[in-house]
């Protein structure tokens, strides 16, 4: 399984490692499931090598999170970056470019780290150094994911059309 928590985390990056404590109930939940399909083959010492893949019911399950994912997975930026790494696998352009116009409408919510009196509080109006770094570099991300954003919803609307 070293060899699946290394593509699983090649997918996700280093923010979330997946630990094994999760990592073997979720296999099991999707094998009872029947979305995933298990057999044993060599493996480069005396142990068998045990190979997952998608089976047809798991692969239909696949494309319908990727089409309707959930808010939590379009407003959590590791999430959506776990989401974004899949959604090359839906074959539709319009059906990408939703996802993403989901996210973008997210993003141009005004929000912030901190709230003054129900308002958003804006960097220059932090009042403390760490904090209007970290409103300042959450704005410029912010910023480079909505152009982002704009710019492959454009590519996929077109590739729709």
């Amino acid at each position: 399984m070293s060899e699946l928590k290394e593509r699983i985390k090649a997918l996700s990056g280093h923010v979330r490692p997946v630990s094994d404590g999760a990592l073997y109930p979720a296999i099991n939940r999707l094998l009872a499931a029947g979305l995933l399909d298990q057999h044993s083959t060599d493996g480069v010492s005396a142990a068998p090598r045990r190979v997952l893949s998608l089976t047809e019911k798991g692969r239909a399950e696949l494309l319908v999170r990727l089409r309707n994912p959930k808010e939590q997975e379009i407003t959590d930026q590791v999430r959506f970056n776990a989401l974004l790494a899949f959604l090359r696998h839906l074959d539709d352009p319009a059906e990408q470019a939703d996802v993403l116009r989901r996210r973008l409408d997210f993003l141009q919510k005004p929000a912030s780290f901190f709230y003054r009196e129900g308002e958003p509080v804006r960097a220059e109006g932090a009042g403390d150094l760490f904090r209007e770094g970290m409103l300042r570099v959450a704005r410029a991300t912010g910023q480079a994911e909505r152009g982002w954003l704009r710019e492959a919803i454009g590519v996929l609307s077109r590739a729709a059309s």
